[in-house]
């Protein structure tokens, strides 16, 4: 068996092109999706490589490394699991007066996802990524989801949002099952705008148990291409609120 040819991985500047995804390494490379890279990070080089379909994801100390996974888990709406135990959670999130707020503290919400999860030692979440995605917010492409009892943060998520489009990024609960309830509401509400998908990136037994599969990349592009020209949620006018679970 020969051996993969080595490819030298594209280093990339603000305002340069995105290499196209087929140039991407594979398995066989061990970094399956890696396309670029770059040390710099911006909210234009972001909002760029969303609508490529590709996202960053590196660790502290690395450059800033892009990435475009094949296959792509993604979760369409109408394949979320809400099981009973969920619908029981949120129920009792409604009977206890719990609030779900949008944009409310995105910032406090990306700290609590970087903080190490058990076994790690860091976060793909960096001082950068922080910075930059809050850029995004500000200009009303990034959104959080997050799960209130009075002023204490329970929880919740933060995502991309493009058109139609919604890349989920990380989410955290403080509180057992705040993030699901929020991701919740977030599925209920998105049906209920149009929404048909959510971009999950990778493959965890997480998401496989929320109904997330994945699909090929070419599959990937086609969906985005179609989504991310439609016309984008109503974040401000109505945004989604903690309710009970509607099939």
């Amino acid at each position: 068996m020969t051996e993969p040819s080595p490819i030298r991985l594209p280093w990339i500047e603000p305002g340069d092109p995105f290499p196209p995804s087929h140039r991407a390494l594979t398995d066989q490379h061990g970094a399956n999706g890696l396309v670029a890279a770059s040390q710099s990070l911006t909210p234009e080089m972001l909002e760029k490589a969303y609508r490529c379909g590709l996202f960053p994801w590196s660790g502290p100390g690395e450059p800033i490394l892009w990435w475009t996974p094949n296959p792509r888990m993604v979760l369409s709406l109408n394949d979320f699991r809400c099981r009973r135990s969920l619908r029981k959670v949120i129920r009792q999130a409604v009977e206890l007066g719990y609030e779900l707020r949008v944009d409310s503290s995105f910032q406090q919400l990306l700290t609590e996802c970087a903080a190490p999860r058990k076994g790690q030692n860091g976060s793909w979440i960096t001082p950068a990524i922080i910075q930059n995605y809050r850029k995004l917010h500000e200009g009303n492409l990034a959104h959080s989801l997050e799960l209130f009892d009075q002023d204490q943060l329970l929880g919740g998520l933060y995502l991309v949002s493009l058109g139609k489009m919604l890349f989920g990024e990380s989410m955290v609960s403080l509180k057992p099952n705040a993030s699901k309830i929020c991701l919740a509401m977030l599925v209920q509400w998105a049906r209920q705008h149009g929404g048909q998908i959510i971009d999950c990136q990778q493959q965890t037994h997480h998401l496989i148990s929320l109904g997330a599969a994945p699909v090929s990349r070419q599959v990937f592009e086609s969906i985005l291409k179609t989504e991310i020209e439609k016309q984008g949620f109503p974040w401000q006018e109505t945004p989604p609120r903690l309710t009970l679970w509607q099939e």
